[in-house]
């Protein structure tokens, strides 16, 4: 009984915040074993040392660095580059106190994240087994932010109710198993995902809901005040928007083939994006009496498309085909914040703060599915056979493969990605649950003043127009305006 009521009262006690001495100490240890690991591992790729690029050149009569990888895919890599530190950062800075948490802990993450995933990845996929080092190639870099991602999905979900220290441990695991999770979907199963419809949106989304369901907060609504967004939060939440729609296409054509498979890749996206728009308006004004717009689908169901085209991107889907996985996506997303998102809080316990179910969960499935239904349908007669061979890779140990068993294979790397994110994020949960963390009470949520050395105001501030609380399920039956006076 002693030993039971010990840890009843280890894990019940009051909650302390200081991170003084945690952080400091996680982010210099790690930084410093980064510096270790990167001086055992990794080295410059041949593309990016002197001495073996020169010999290559001369090797096949190259009197131009253009046949450098760094002028095809370096400016993919800085879009996607944009969307992972402006993108993801200021999308989630809806909520009225929580900005600096938003940018500042998406900077953090996605720093440590990209040194991490650039040794996990180069562990699994590019080790040298000569040489046993890592060789870091332009290639790499946007591999790394494509792990991050995952993470920063997942951050979403625990948005405003975890430590940065909970943040960097989510982080350390998210990357690891992404890295797994990534080489048994696209090396040992072999299906294909260029934009991350399964490896990246599909596990990430998974994973931090996953976390949200063992962090569950029971008495959250102490925080409830300070969960939704005001003007200006939404407009900078808007920002981010636009960065991640606009560079989506470099996105999920970043590491597709050169020529044609970037340039299918980036037709897709482009009109799928179109087309979430356009479906999205219409239900989030459909779904209000008035016919008025909500800023919460408008800033997340209208990238729908372009995570369900994260698959299929790369395949001859049609350009039509395109704009029908964009109508759906916007449609169905907008619904997930309309009835899911309260739905998967009232009766699973999931606290999904920024709603990466209905933006990256639920798209990233239904994009393996188009995915998988459009490889068991290709064809020689549309794709040709040297096409179907590089588009679906079926040279090697997979030069046997059919298009109809390529299709199944691509379902069971969906598989895979939801059972990495549910499993993983389960036993991460637990983990982030010891309360040594530093994590915020439930009366003390999506507030920057806990971690965050906030500028006092100089100046009353004057009643500011509250709309919106982000995540809660509006009242159909409100026949007037929704907006409401916060008192000061």
């Amino acid at each position: 009984m002693t030993c039971i009521q010990g840890m009843k009262d280890f894990f019940c006690r009051p909650k302390n915040t200081n991170v003084r001495l945690s952080l400091p100490v996680v982010c210099f240890v790690w930084q410093f074993a980064m510096i270790v690991l990167f001086g055992v591992f990794v080295r410059y790729g041949e593309e990016s040392n002197v001495k073996k690029w020169l010999e290559f050149k001369h090797h096949n009569n190259l009197t131009s660095d253009i046949e450098n990888d760094f002028y095809f895919r370096y400016p993919s890599f800085q879009d996607v580059h944009v969307m992972i530190f402006i993108g993801f950062g200021f999308l989630m800075t809806f909520l009225k106190r929580y900005s600096f948490g938003a940018v500042g802990f998406n900077f953090l993450v996605a720093a440590f994240g990209i040194q991490w995933a650039l040794l996990m990845q180069g562990w699994f996929h590019h080790l040298d087994p000569n040489t046993g080092k890592i060789y870091v190639e332009v290639e790499s870099l946007i591999n790394a932010d494509f792990c991050v991602a995952g993470c920063l999905i997942a951050y979403g979900a625990v948005l405003g109710k975890v430590s940065p220290v909970q943040l960097l441990v989510m982080t350390l695991f998210g990357v690891t198993l992404f890295a797994v999770e990534e080489y048994i979907i696209l090396d040992l199963i072999h299906a294909k995902d260029a934009g991350g419809s399964m490896v990246i949106h599909t596990f990430g989304a998974y994973y931090g809901l996953s976390i949200s369901w063992v962090l569950y907060r029971p008495k959250l609504h102490q925080s409830k005040r300070l969960n939704g967004s005001v003007y200006h939060s939404d407009l900078f939440a808007m920002i981010g928007t636009l960065f991640l729609w606009m560079f989506w296409p470099s996105f999920n054509s970043a590491i597709a083939d050169h020529g044609d498979g970037q340039l299918r890749a980036a037709i897709n996206t482009y009109l799928g994006l179109a087309s979430s728009v356009l479906t999205t308006v219409a239900i989030s004004s459909l779904s209000q009496k008035r016919g008025k717009l909500d800023m919460v689908h408008i800033q997340n169901s209208t990238l729908a498309g372009g995570v369900a085209l994260g698959t299929a991107a790369e395949f001859m889907i049609t350009p039509y085909g395109a704009l029908i996985v964009g109508f759906c996506c916007g449609l169905i997303s907008t619904f997930g914040y309309l009835y899911i998102t309260p739905f998967l809080e009232k009766t699973l316990k999931i606290q999904d703060t920024c709603g990466v179910h209905n933006l990256h969960a639920i798209p990233g499935v239904l994009g393996a599915v188009v995915g998988a239904i459009t490889a068991a349908a290709a064809s020689e007669s549309e794709y040709s056979k040297e096409g179907l061979v590089r588009v679906f890779d079926f040279e090697g140990e997979f030069a046997s493969r059919t298009v109809s068993s390529q299709g199944g294979h691509q379902a069971a790397g969906l598989c895979v990605a939801i059972l990495f994110g549910i499993g993983g994020g389960a036993i991460v949960g637990m983990i982030l649950r010891l309360p040594i963390w530093g994590d915020p009470a439930d009366d003390n949520c999506f507030d920057d003043e806990v971690y965050w050395e906030v500028p006092e105001e100089e100046e009353a501030i004057p009643p500011v127009l509250e709309y919106n609380n982000h995540m809660m399920h509006k009242q159909q039956d409100i026949s007037e305006s929704n907006f409401s006076v916060e008192q000061s």
